[in-house]
């Protein structure tokens, strides 16, 4: 899943890129509330992560600014600021949630999960497809019970896949997701982690194209296992 972080402060910016990184989401990063709007319109993403104080456009102006303009995705609010007047203007500026700067990693990556959920039309925490089982809160992946080891890329891919339900994805799509909007790779990349991940689901007893290319389209997870 791909978020935008914009935040002005490059210490706090580049530790959470790292955090969330390892925890396999891909990460944009914006400096200020201008370049953040810009990302914004320019590029699809699953949840915005946004620094109250910050330069140009503070954050409760570009989350008003993003719900006037229609976009739902989730909005996570981060401030150093810990007073129930700050929290009130930034949820009434649309935010669906909101975390107090110096954070616990453990408890924002909850909260991510919480409000990707949300936006999920299934309530367990799981997403499972024939067989195959995801587990967001650990990044586990199972099938059948067995344990897959997955790479990050390839984590991210199956998730991907899981949380569209069976929706054939284009390779721009993918690369749309997954990796960050600055300079990502050829979709070559992406045939590569897919054969990786086919290569790991046939050990464990799935059939060959439990991941199915639909030529000229994309992929998708096959219908009718």
């Amino acid at each position: 899943m791909k978020f935008l972080l914009v935040e002005d402060d490059k210490w706090i910016a580049a530790s959470l890129t790292e955090a969330l990184t390892d925890n396999n989401y891909a990460i944009d990063v914006a400096g200020d509330g201008e370049e953040g709007w810009d990302f914004i319109t320019a590029f699809d993403y699953d949840l915005i992560l946004l620094d109250v104080m910050l330069p140009k456009l503070n954050g409760i102006e570009l989350c008003q600014r993003l719900r006037q303009r229609g976009y739902g995705l989730p909005v996570l609010m981060l401030t150093a600021r810990d007073s129930s007047t700050d929290k009130v203007l930034g949820l009434d500026a649309g935010a669906d949630d909101y975390v107090i700067k110096p954070f616990d990693l453990k408890e924002l990556l909850a909260r991510i999960r919480a409000l990707l959920r949300r936006g999920n039309t299934t309530i367990s925490t799981f997403l499972e497809w024939g067989g195959l089982r995801l587990d967001p809160a650990n990044c586990t992946v199972t099938y059948k019970n067995k344990l897959l080891l997955m790479t990050p890329k390839e984590y991210q891919l199956l998730e991907l896949f899981l949380r569209n339900n069976g929706h054939v994805l284009s390779r721009h799509q993918i690369l749309d997701h997954l990796w960050p909007s600055i300079d990502p790779p050829g979709q070559d990349t992406i045939k590569v982690h897919i054969r990786g991940i086919r290569q790991k689901l046939k050990a464990a007893g799935a059939k060959d194209d439990f991941i199915e290319t639909v030529y000229g389209l994309g992929y998708r997870l096959k219908q009718n296992l």
